[in-house]
């Protein structure tokens, strides 16, 4: 059998801010003094009068950006997601979300899978942070292409985007041929049994839950929501409904994420049995990534197991 390639989601975003750059010449990077780790480095090397460190100052660097936005620039802001979506908080919302501005969030390191940098750099708050300023889209890929493809679809969006990214290497879901489109989901298996909603390095434990269910006589629907907002709500009430039980898997909190905005819509129209993974209401620890995911249930066995006590629940 062929070995599975892995390749982390900042590497996607490093060579599409690169790739962008040749075709757009008002493109302008900026980074927090992280260019090697949020892989901008890339765009520095190939385009160095369009790139600026503003040094460990995130705040500064989302007021930069925004005032560069307003002269007719196409801005990248990147840092870590911890300190781009929580030190800077105040000024992506007061600078760039209330005038609506067009500037673009490359949060790298997202995440418990940011692994041995412990608590203080795995941030499972982002989501519900973003999400929470009004026009703010929000964007968590699955893989390489889904990434790589995210950045020239939110640079041809106007308004402020909030793309996030990980460290950990994880598996190809998509070919080369594969574009993603902002704000409609992508059905990557059928099943009339349990809805398994997943974004992000999430969607590969769905789509592994769903072959452990499979097993069971259990046919389980996954669902790929690489955009938290807006949300595709046409296909979430249809596979509600359908199913009549949703399983919600993210790397982030279970409070404010993917499974929020999804208990959101369907409290409010469609009710189902509706269950969450993600991290519980507590912080990570040290350790390495995979390591991590399994202890916090961010794996295939958790997946199945909520599957199953939501089709109970019908």
């Amino acid at each position: 059998m062929a070995e599975i390639k892995r390749t982390a989601t900042r590497d996607a975003y490093g060579k599409a801010l690169v790739d962008l750059g040749a075709q757009e010449e008002k493109l302008i990077v900026l980074d927090a003094d992280l260019a090697a780790a949020t892989k901008t480095g890339m765009f520095k090397k190939a385009y160095p009068a369009r790139f600026f460190d503003a040094g460990i100052a995130e705040s500064n660097l989302m007021g930069v950006a925004a005032g560069l936005s307003t002269m007719g620039f196409t801005v990248f802001a990147s840092s870590f997601a911890m300190f781009a979506a929580g030190r800077a908080f105040e000024q992506v919302r007061n600078s760039i979300g209330y005038p609506h501005l067009n500037v673009k969030i490359g949060a790298t390191h997202a995440g418990i899978s940011v692994g041995e940098d412990g608590a203080s750099h795995q941030c499972c708050e982002d989501i519900a942070l973003m999400r929470s300023i009004p026009g703010m889209t929000v964007v968590n890929p699955a893989d390489f292409q889904e990434a790589y493809t995210a950045v020239f679809a939110a640079a041809k969006l106007e308004g402020p985007v909030y793309l996030r990214f990980g460290r950990l290497a994880i598996p190809r879901l998509f070919d080369g041929d594969y574009k993603i489109e902002i704000g409609k989901g992508v059905q990557l298996r059928e099943g009339g049994d349990v809805t398994i909603a997943a974004t992000g390095l999430m969607v590969e434990q769905a789509l592994e839950s769903a072959e452990l269910l499979a097993a069971e006589g259990i046919r389980a629907r996954v669902l790929n929501i690489h955009t938290i907002k807006p949300l595709d709500e046409e296909m979430l009430l249809k596979a509600a409904e359908e199913t009549g039980a949703v399983v919600t898997a993210e790397e982030h909190s279970v409070l404010g994420g993917l499974g929020g905005a999804v208990a959101e819509l369907l409290g409010g129209c469609r009710p189902v049995p509706v269950l969450r993974v993600g991290v519980e209401d507590v912080f990570g620890a040290s350790g390495p990534a995979p390591e991590m995911l399994r202890i916090y249930g961010l794996d295939a066995a958790h997946i199945a197991a909520k599957a199953k006590q939501a089709i109970a629940l019908k």
